[in-house]
């Protein structure tokens, strides 16, 4: 059913939902626009609707071929909502959800031109915040570059920033639960606004934005492309928010060393290690040449940690059931406006504090494992581990009532006679008692 979105745009059915709005196919002045309206207690925030005011000429200004553009900004009869560039075709996710991941030479051409779309804005002085697959459109009607890959496009540029204001990440955690607000004694919790996986280190610590932390995210889709999964992706979100603090990323067999030795640098723990936008690009762009006709990496890591171990009576294997492709964002605040078909997860998290943090020694992330085998630490490893300790048990009380049945035997045998009869056993005599 068609609306109308302030004086100018008609909305006429809906492209995808997300935790900060709602996307539709609208139609402008000037054509068929893409119209993202905020859900509706963000727009009745008056300090909110404020910033996207004065937040207005920064978002017109980003013109670049790999950038969403930003048309129009609506504040009007109750509705704010961004006019943006209509793009025919997909999000990077649903692509990772039928393939689980791109041959490399597709893989890092749309890394090349996030990191284009990333030169452009930061150069205008403006962070995304928020770079992941779901940010990602691909151009089905424009001609394919390297590998087959679609133009890559960057969209969602200044909903982070937007969102995240003073007293906002609290509102939102409120509003989602306990299980967000990280339960009671926590008198006035710091927010983070991101997705768990792509969250560079820094933000985990509580720092503010730099451009540093859109390369660590591009490096993690980047790792993504290749692998099916997150390099710290996995469990509990206080435990992923750990892990890019204190892990170090694991080698992927089979990526080449020039293009691992550039993802490794644009995840290092310490900003300034990392490389600029412009670099990246251009690096990019040089190794593509070199990947041409690789397959897809044959690696094997499926997310595991949705599995309930068995009770100790039972055999520990999963039952069988669907399977996840690859690994999504970890959504902490639920959409109210119904199923999340873009996980659009602009989402508000507790910093986890120093004794969370600190968790144990600086270690390495886990690498990847064969085909079927359980990831260390997760609940199949742990299953798998128990039924072990349980077959272990059982072998040991095993040998031991046969070590018992022989040593009873060789006691039978020695006091037994020629015919095979028991002979009694010698009397002691013991004094009597006073």
């Amino acid at each position: 059913m068609a609306r109308k979105i302030g004086s100018r745009y008609t909305a006429h059915r809906i492209l995808g939902r997300g935790s900060a709005g709602t996307v539709w196919l609208g139609e402008g002045p000037g054509g068929p626009v893409a119209v993202k309206v905020l859900r509706e207690d963000l727009a009745c925030d008056e300090d909110l609707v404020d910033r996207f005011v004065r937040e207005r000429a920064a978002l017109l200004s980003l013109d670049h071929p790999r950038v969403v553009g930003v048309q129009d900004l609506v504040v009007e009869g109750g509705d704010v909502a961004l006019v943006m560039d209509l793009v025919r075709g997909t999000d990077l996710r649903t692509r990772l959800t039928h393939e689980r991941r791109l041959a490399p030479q597709a893989a890092v051409s749309v890394a090349a031109d996030v990191a284009d779309a990333l030169t452009a804005a930061h150069a205008a002085g403006i962070v995304h915040r928020d770079v992941k697959p779901e940010n990602v459109l691909l151009d089905a009607h424009a001609p394919t570059g390297p590998g087959g890959a679609p133009p890559a496009l960057l969209t969602d540029f200044g909903i982070a920033k937007l969102i995240d204001a003073p007293g906002r990440a609290a509102a939102v955690r409120a509003a989602a639960g306990p299980a967000a607000a990280g339960g009671a004694g926590e008198r006035t919790p710091r927010g983070i606004i991101g997705t768990p996986d792509y969250l560079a280190p820094e933000l985990v610590e509580g720092l503010p934005p730099r451009a540093s932390v859109d390369i660590y995210a591009l490096a993690t889709v980047l790792y993504e492309l290749l692998a099916g999964f997150t390099p710290f992706g996995g469990g509990h979100p206080g435990a992923i928010l750990r892990r890019h603090v204190t892990e170090t990323v694991a080698p992927l067999p089979g990526v080449p060393d020039e293009l691992w030795q550039l993802i490794h640098q644009c995840l290092a723990k310490a900003p300034a290690s990392r490389l600029r936008a412009p670099e990246v690009a251009a690096r990019l762009r040089e190794l593509l040449p070199g990947l041409a006709g690789l397959p897809p990496l044959d690696i094997d890591e499926q997310p595991d940690e949705t599995y309930e171990e068995p009770p100790a009576e039972q055999p520990a294997h999963p039952q069988p059931g669907p399977q996840q492709p690859g690994l999504a964002a970890v959504p902490l605040v639920q959409s109210s406006a119904g199923p999340d078909s873009n996980r659009d997860t602009h989402t508000s998290m507790r910093v986890p504090g120093a004794d969370e943090l600190a968790g144990g020694a600086h270690g390495t992330a886990r690498a990847p494992r064969v085909p079927g085998a359980p990831r260390a630490g997760s609940a199949r490893n742990r299953a798998a581990a128990a039924a072990a300790v349980r077959r272990r048990r059982i072998k040991a009380g095993a040998l031991a009532v046969v070590a018992v049945a022989v040593a009873g035997l060789g006691g039978w045998l020695a006091t037994s006679g020629d015919g095979g009869s028991a002979r009694p056993a010698p009397a002691v005599e013991r004094p009597e008692s006073p």
